[in-house]
């Protein structure tokens, strides 16, 4: 899909200008408060242990709970979740603040502050990135993503210099205090921004069946699986970069502080310059070209810093290997966006970022303890080799976005003919059709339905069969099993989308006529 947007056309609308500042505030105070929290026990003793620790409590709360963060932005009022996070964690920085000005906080306490502050941050992620489409038009989704990513490393390039001279300067209490600021400005946004009306969404979804359902349509999504595929074989090798980039700065390249983010601002001005560069490759590279390009070029960085471990040499390869991963992180998060309904919107992006989170937080111990036994040239290397591996799968294991797809929602079942009212919570449900297809058509049919079958499956469906009466061989059964009234219903109205429509529109034309069908319910047992 072509498109003329620019790479700064979402900034242009003042919606997303102030909730894009709002984030980058939040973040890079985010970044801030890490520094500040390993400063505070950097001279405790078993040191390495206490700041270890503030780091493995920060990014714990998103493996733990990006995917109930997720079923919760999905069930409820997105920018009203994302408000009343903001005010939470606003209230925990400020207590976080007082207690390091009196000098009453000690290192166990201080990383229970660190998680309750990550716990919000993995409830703000997918609601914010779920709640992009409202701000944004579509066609500029792609752009908006790549100003995310800029968003991201700004905050990673200034927040810890910031909060380095801040430290310094002031203490820690300066730049906590400072993160509670930033989520006072990210509420106020969110205060400000006058959203459009939303359409009401009928009964709230439970909690367990929509968490169920959110990992289902993963699950039984080629496109999404293929996406979440390659950002975890991207990711693993790329995580060596930010897993070691501080031992390469003191060990390699004989750094201090300051040259430690030397090399975290060229990585930011990579970030910057890809996404200056997006929008022309874009239009220039299919997904799977913008795959093999982005992994050559951040390889070439690692091989650069495994090989030629010289400042000249390091600082343009950092430069060149922060845009090859901001453009490709960028591109397979805006076909997420692309590719997903409303309705499960923020339940797969918990996913898109417990895959993302995860496989950095593997790959960077990984990448730590191979360099504790083979060296830090070796970990490099060895990293660029198996980036350059799992670019030979491109072409057996593409990834194709479908961009023509339509994810529009789309009601088109007939309204269920009942003689007996199901209660919400009955079930399970067996749903069947029944199809007459000539046997002319019978190969076209059987292909057809097995993209039903995905649509199925995707949207609420437990089981899928199709079968063929041994007495008529015209006759064709197609059976699946809903697990509640309730997911059958949702079915009806709206988890259902135009692409899916127009799959079921195939199927149907090459059978005679529109199926028969049937739903039955278990009986009390």
């Amino acid at each position: 899909m072509i498109t003329t947007t620019g790479p700064w056309t979402p900034l242009k609308d003042p919606v997303y200008r102030m909730l894009w500042l709002a984030v980058l505030a939040s973040n890079a105070g985010t970044w801030m408060q890490t520094v500040g929290a390993q400063w505070l026990v950097v001279h405790e003793p078993d040191a390495a242990t206490w700041t270890s620790l503030v780091q493995t409590v920060t990014t714990l709360p998103v493996l733990l709970f990006a995917l109930p963060a997720g079923t919760l932005a999905d069930a409820l009022d997105r920018r009203r979740l994302l408000l009343a996070v903001q005010i939470g964690l606003f209230g925990v920085a400020s207590v976080l603040t007082a207690l390091a000005a009196l000098d009453h906080l000690s290192p166990p306490l201080l990383l229970v502050f660190t998680f309750l502050l990550g716990c919000g941050q993995a409830l703000t992620l997918p609601s914010w990135q779920a709640v992009i489409p409202e701000v944004v038009p579509h066609d500029q989704l792609p752009a908006a993503s790549a100003l995310g990513a800029v968003n991201t490393n700004l905050a990673r390039s200034a927040g810890p210099a910031v909060g380095g001279l801040l430290v310094a300067q002031f203490g820690s209490a300066a730049v906590f205090g400072l993160n509670a600021l930033s989520f006072a400005v990210f509420a106020l946004a969110l205060v400000r921004w006058r959203r459009d009306p939303q359409p009401p969404t009928g009964q709230a979804e439970r909690f367990g069946s929509a968490l169920r359902a959110g990992e289902r349509y993963v699950r039984w999504s080629p496109v999404v699986r293929r996406i979440l595929g390659r950002v975890l074989l991207f990711v693993l090798p790329g995580s060596v970069v930010w897993a070691l980039l501080p031992v390469v700065a003191r060990q390699e390249l004989s750094m201090g502080a300051q040259g430690y983010g030397v090399l975290l601002a060229a990585l930011g001005i990579g970030a910057i310059a890809g996404a200056l560069l997006m929008p022309r490759a874009r239009r220039l590279l299919s997904t799977d070209q913008m795959i093999v390009a982005t992994g050559l070029v951040y390889g070439a960085a690692l091989a650069v810093v495994a090989f030629v471990p010289h400042t000249i040499a390091v600082v343009p390869a950092l430069v060149l290997g922060g845009a090859a991963w901001m453009m490709l992180v960028s591109r397979m998060n805006a076909a997420m966006q692309l590719v997903l309904p409303n309705w499960v919107r923020a339940r797969a992006l918990a996913i898109y970022q417990l895959v993302f989170a995860g496989g950095q937080a593997i790959g960077a111990l990984l990448w730590g303890q191979f360099a504790s036994a083979f060296g830090l040239d070796s970990a490099f290397a060895t990293a660029a080799a198996v980036m350059a591996a799992g670019l030979l799968l491109v072409r057996v294991w593409p990834v194709h976005t479908h961009e023509n797809d339509d994810y529009t929602p789309a009601v088109y079942w007939a309204e269920p003919h009942l003689v007996i009212e199901p209660h919400r919570d009955d079930g399970p449900v067996l749903i069947s059709a029944r199809y007459r297809v000539r046997q002319e058509n019978a190969a076209a049919f059987l292909t057809a339905m097995q993209r039903v079958r995905g649509s199925r499956m995707r949207t609420g469906a437990s089981q899928w069969g199709l079968f063929r009466d041994t007495a008529d061989a015209e006759l064709f059964v197609e059976a699946y099993l809903v697990p509640t009234w309730d997911e059958h219903l949702r079915q009806h109205e709206g988890r259902l989308t135009e692409s899916d429509e127009r799959m079921e529109e195939r199927a149907i034309a090459l059978a005679e006529g529109a199926p028969e069908v049937t739903h039955l319910l278990a009986t009390d047992r």
